[in-house]
């Protein structure tokens, strides 16, 4: 394992003139992908853990969600054709010719997920997976039945972290938790959770441009939805006044008076996947829940893939949460990077580590190197603990 520090120079993501964040929320439908695909491979984790006593080769990290049809109007609607999610890759069914309910675990986690976070979706009415899965290869199958060897990665895979978030990227994930919040929503229960936010900024002014539908159900006319709209605009400017940035909100900019529901952005469902936007994984946030323009990062799809062996998952996760552990234990640091890569066939718990730190002014990489390779020696040493939280589904991923 080799670990490398260094300082680094150039202007902070926050020091900058302009900078670009994007999140998308929890209804959208590349974030549904993501989050459907990972309760699977919690939940097929969990089960090949139960019956087999070890995690069985598998990555549920492709999936489709083809965009259904509806009707809508002001105070009713109907979808006409469900969503469609297709979903699969690689898993292992048979072992020993012993079964292992593979499709079955991973509707089950589907049609969980769903009714916990969209409860406008009816799973089985609304909303129908069909589940592709196909053994893998006799190699990559190997790499998980070896007895008491060290498991190494099943792909040639890295990542890229950072922390702290900077002031317009807290910003940014706020919003749409707080749009996706109980509170909120109790407050709004006509308001969907195919949220998306994007923010620019530009010096210290910051654009916010929204979209989030209404729900039809509870929108009775135009103008009780354009009223709506105003008040969700207040709320959003008093929760966010305290905010270090002169702020113009933007909020579901195709919205045009006079056009009826052709002129506005409802939902029956609460995500535009119900007749609008298709979605698939590895499109939308990174592992820190977003999109971050200026910002390193990686090309794998966290989502879904096997935290066993697969190093892209991993490490996209550890490379964020090592970062946040160094900041900590160093708050001085203006900014931390971290990347991590492995080689197909190497040890996954033993990757190549690169850690670049932007210091504050007048001091230098000494008074922190060994501070910085502490916590970076203490996280990769357990770096197996790490995997069985993330089999368990402790860390978010999206």
């Amino acid at each position: 394992m080799s670990l490398v520090v260094e300082a680094i120079t150039g202007t902070p993501v926050s020091e900058r003139r302009i900078e670009l964040v994007e999140r998308k929320g929890l209804g959208h439908p590349d974030t549904i992908c993501d989050s459907v695909a990972e309760a699977a491979a919690v939940a097929l984790g969990r089960m090949y853990l139960d019956r087999l006593g070890a995690i069985a080769h598998y990555n549920v990290d492709k999936a489709l969600l083809v965009a259904g049809q509806c009707v809508k109007r002001f105070g009713g609607g109907e979808v006409t054709r469900p969503i469609e999610l297709i979903i699969g890759d690689r898993a292992t069914d048979v072992v020993n010719g012993r079964s292992f309910p593979v499709g079955e675990t991973v509707r089950q986690a589907v049609d969980g997920w769903l009714g916990a976070h969209l409860p406008g979706v009816r799973p089985g009415k609304d909303f129908v997976t069909r589940v592709v899965f196909a053994p893998g290869s006799e190699e990559l199958r190997r790499v998980y039945t070896e007895g008491d060897v060290e498991i190494v990665s099943n792909d040639t895979s890295g990542a890229s972290g950072y922390a702290p978030l900077s002031p317009t990227e807290g910003l940014v994930l706020a919003v749409e938790q707080f749009l996706n919040s109980a509170g909120f929503k109790t407050a709004f229960p006509d308001t969907g959770q195919d949220v998306k936010v994007m923010g620019v900024r530009d010096d210290e002014r910051l654009s916010v441009t929204l979209a989030m539908p209404l729900g039809c159900l509870l929108t009775q006319s135009e103008a009780a939805y354009f009223a709506r709209k105003e008040e969700i605009l207040h709320a959003l400017a008093r929760r966010f006044a305290s905010a270090p940035f002169e702020i113009d909100w933007r909020l579901n900019c195709l919205d045009r008076r006079g056009r009826g529901t052709e002129g506005v952005y409802l939902t029956l469902t609460g995500t535009s996947a119900e007749d609008a936007d298709s979605g698939q994984v590895g499109r939308g946030n990174r592992a820190n829940g977003l999109i971050a323009f200026s910002r390193p990062t990686g090309g794998e799809a966290t989502a879904g893939k096997n935290p066993a062996a697969h190093a892209g998952k991993v490490y996209s996760v550890l490379s964020h949460r090592l970062a946040r552990l160094i900041h900590a234990r160093c708050p001085g640091l203006i900014e931390v990077y971290v990347h991590m890569v492995v080689r197909i066939g190497e040890p996954v718990d033993r990757p190549w580590t690169g850690v670049q730190v932007v210091l504050p002014a007048g001091a230098a990489l000494g008074d922190v190197e060994r501070e910085i390779r502490q916590v970076a020696e203490a996280e990769l040493a357990r770096l197996p603990a790490f995997r069985g939280e993330l089999i368990r589904g402790e860390h978010p991923v999206c």
